[in-house]
Order: structure tokens, then C-alpha cells, then sequence
């Protein structure tokens, strides 16, 4: 009878509802540069800079980019060719965890480091071309913070005739936990960005109220890109990759003022629009 009844709804619908659908999908994504594997180094790093902010970040997706690690060092203190592994990933993804980022895939990974990421869940991500910085030596400290936001696409992008700038327009305040994006067009918020949310844009970003959130402008690498705000009171700004967190507080000459902030070579530069 159980059957029966089943085909003849489907008979009656002239189909069966699909229990699930695949589409493709975009996310914007934090990239964590590592350059040492130093398990004590990466704690008190990670601790000395992300320790005072907790509320930074709020389980942000995170890419962890093995490439400019190192080789490994073998039982004699050789560096190692080999391909072993640099990295225990084991311990590093609990201890990102614990600063509220979560890691959801690697890249420029070799083959044992990638068949571990693969065993605890983590995606190999494909190579998303991060600019090349100087050569002189950088700490963690630099690289937790001054990170490329890059956007990480499932399908092949199509070129296609280039179409004039577009803006995005949200009049809504956004809350905590809520996030927008406008890709491949500037951002203008007409209401409050409340501290946990975040606006991204691969252009500018203009906000016309108090702006307490995360706002991050030139996502895809748009060094032009500027962030404008009748309040600047955010939580975390960025530019092309360049940030800053509350840990460095917002000058007092722009902070809870009308004030834009721009690209100076990698310095970010802050200034009131009505001093």
C-alpha cells in the first residue's frame, strides 16, 4: 500500500522533489601564510597577537598555505628533500581553533602534509596566485595580520566583455555574525556595520553610520581600493591584504569620525574627511 501511495503522488506531481541540489559556490576566505613551523614560535605569536582581540574573528573560514615553509629537517638536523612532512597539522588546527578561525583547507602542501590534511578534513585548495612579497625575513606576527583575502571559485570563470563598475547598496544595519560582499563592485552601507559583522568589496567600501565591524576593501587585490565611514570604529579594516586589528588602536584623530582609509605602499593610512 506504502508504495502505492508513493507512486501515485508521483504520477499526481509529475516528479519527485529532489532531496538535495549541487551548485557552485564562491567564499571569501582568510589566508595564513606560514613561514615557520616552530610549534612554540607559532603559539606565542598566535597568543601575543590574537590573544587580546578575541572577538576578531568569528570562525572565519581560514586557508592554511604550507608553500613557503621550509624544507624539513631529517633525525640529523639535514634539511630534508624528501617531501616529508613540515608541519604537524595536528596540533596547529586545535590551536587556530582556539582564536576563532576555522581551517577549511590547505594549499602548497606536499604530498605527506597533503595526505594529512586530507585525514582531518581539511580540502586541498587549488594555488590562488598570492602576490609576492619582499624577501627579507618576516615573522608570524606579520603574517597572521597582513594576509591576502582572496576568493576561492568551484567553477572555471568564462572571460567576458568588461562591464562598467557596479555598486551594491544595503540600507539594513547588519548584525552581528552577518556578512555581505560585493564582488567586483564597490559596497555603500546607508546603516550601522555592528561589531561581528562584515563588508567586503573588490572595490571601495562607503559606510554612511557608524562602521564597528570588519570591513575589508580590494578583496581581490584592488590596491586603489579605499574604506569611507561617518564613523570609523571598526574592529578590523584591510585593504588589498593589509590589516589591522583593535589590538593596534584606531588613531583618536579619526576615531568615531567621518575618516577614510587608504593604501600607502603596504602602510595603511587613516585620515579624518573633516579635521
Amino acid at each position: 500500500m506504502a508504495q502505492a501511495s508513493q507512486a501515485s503522488t508521483s504520477t499526481a506531481t509529475g516528479r519527485s522533489a529532489e532531496p538535495f541540489e549541487l551548485k557552485s559556490a564562491s567564499l571569501s576566505l582568510l589566508a595564513l601564510v606560514l613561514r615557520s613551523a616552530d610549534r612554540a614560535e607559532l603559539e606565542s605569536q598566535l597568543q601575543h597577537k590574537l590573544g587580546p582581540t578575541p572577538d576578531a574573528f568569528h570562525h572565519d573560514p581560514l586557508l592554511i598555505d604550507l608553500g613557503s615553509l621550509p624544507p624539513a629537517s631529517g633525525d640529523d638536523g639535514q634539511l630534508s628533500l624528501d617531501g616529508g612532512a613540515r608541519i604537524d597539522l595536528a596540533w596547529l588546527l586545535p590551536l587556530l581553533r582556539a582564536h576563532r578561525l576555522q581551517p577549511v583547507g590547505v594549499v602548497g602542501a606536499n604530498e605527506a602534509e597533503l595526505a594529512q590534511a586530507l585525514s582531518l578534513g581539511l580540502a586541498e585548495a587549488p594555488d590562488l596566485g598570492l602576490p609576492a612579497r619582499s624577501a627579507e625575513p618576516r615573522t608570524v606576527v606579520q603574517e597572521v595580520v597582513k594576509e591576502v583575502v582572496r576568493e576561492v571559485v568551484v567553477e572555471r570563470e568564462v572571460p567576458v566583455a568588461a562591464e562598467a563598475p557596479r555598486t551594491v547598496v544595503v540600507d539594513k544595519p547588519l548584525r552581528s555574525g552577518q556578512q555581505v560582499y560585493a564582488k567586483g563592485a564597490d559596497l555603500v552601507v546607508l546603516a550601522l556595520v555592528s561589531h561581528g559583522a562584515e563588508v567586503i568589496a573588490d572595490g571601495h567600501i562607503h559606510v554612511y553610520a557608524p562602521l564597528r565591524g570588519k570591513a575589508i576593501a580590494g578583496a581581490r587585490g584592488n590596491t586603489e581600493a579605499r574604506i569611507f565611514a561617518a564613523s570609523l570604529e571598526a574592529e578590523l579594516i584591510a585593504i588589498a591584504g593589509i590589516y589591522r586589528t583593535t589590538e593596534n588602536p584606531l588613531p583618536e584623530h579619526v576615531l568615531g569620525k567621518a575618516a577614510q582609509v587608504r593604501l600607502d605602499g603596504e602602510k595603511l593610512v587613516m585620515e579624518a574627511l573633516n579635521p
